[in-house]
């Protein structure tokens, strides 16, 4: 429980009913952000705290000593709130469900320096409470059967080890993971990846990545796009039980 917001709550003499009313948002996402691991998304976090006569991290200190990039920190936000997130990736193993060694290895290489690749992994791996948490999302994973087969770092253990936790994931009830084959014509996935989050409310927001910076998209008009993306990709991906199969035939074959 977060019983510094509960606190605020009652001494503001707001309900959850009535700090909603004055966010615009639902009376049960207010009432979430009293449990553990739930921050409010950056546009009502302010607000919020405003309303309630405290400063942002006495309420959620968890926000102010966050380790991902400021660019990113919404689409956190969005995935700690969401009710599903459907997930499709090409190249990569989702960052949700990588490991330590898998994520410091995609990010090795390049202009971050130690201590940036060190924030970024940290990140990355607190992310991944959500499937673990009561009441978190349902994760929906399509990965297209290359990430299983394409070498991340110069040693086949690390393979090994992030295949071997995949299927570990793979038992959470919080996560449903499919594989598209090696020998599926080509098919809308190979566009890039992306993730749509539906959300609590009813509403649904996209993240889209990009050698750059991810975009967040929640137009009408994109995420009906991305809707006929995900069925289409959705129908190239094999059964679980069969996605699972190959999944131990990779891991195998690293060991």
């Amino acid at each position: 429980m977060n019983h510094a917001f509960v606190a605020a709550l009652a001494e503001a003499g707001h309900t959850a009913e009535s700090l909603s009313g004055r966010l615009g948002v639902h009376p049960k996402t207010v009432a979430r952000w009293a449990k553990p691991g739930h921050i409010p998304q950056g546009r009502h976090r302010a607000t919020a705290a405003e309303l309630l006569g405290k400063d942002v991290d006495a309420l959620w200190p968890d926000a102010v000593r966050r380790r991902e990039p400021v660019w990113f920190r919404p689409w956190v936000d969005i995935e700690r709130e969401a009710a599903t997130l459907r997930a499709f990736q090409l190249a990569w193993v989702p960052g949700l469900l990588q490991t330590e060694a898998y994520a410091r290895a995609t990010l090795a290489g390049g202009v971050l320096t130690a201590d940036a690749v060190e924030d970024l992994v940290a990140a990355r791996l607190a992310r991944q409470a959500i499937l673990h948490r009561e009441r978190g999302p349902l994760l929906v994973a399509v990965l297209d059967e290359g990430v299983l087969r394409r070498r991340v770092g110069d040693d086949r253990a690390l393979m090994a080890g992030q295949l071997a936790h995949l299927l570990a994931c793979a038992e959470l009830p919080s996560l449903q993971l499919h594989v598209v084959p090696a020998d599926a014509p080509s098919y809308p996935g190979l566009d890039g990846p992306f993730t749509i989050a539906d959300m609590p409310d009813n509403s649904r927001v996209a993240h889209v990545d990009s050698p750059a910076q991810a975009q967040i998209l929640d137009q009408a008009s994109d995420l009906v796009t991305l809707e006929r993306r995900w069925e289409r990709i959705r129908g190239e991906a094999l059964p679980r039980r069969r996605s699972l199969d190959l999944l131990r035939e990779a891991a195998a074959s690293w060991t």
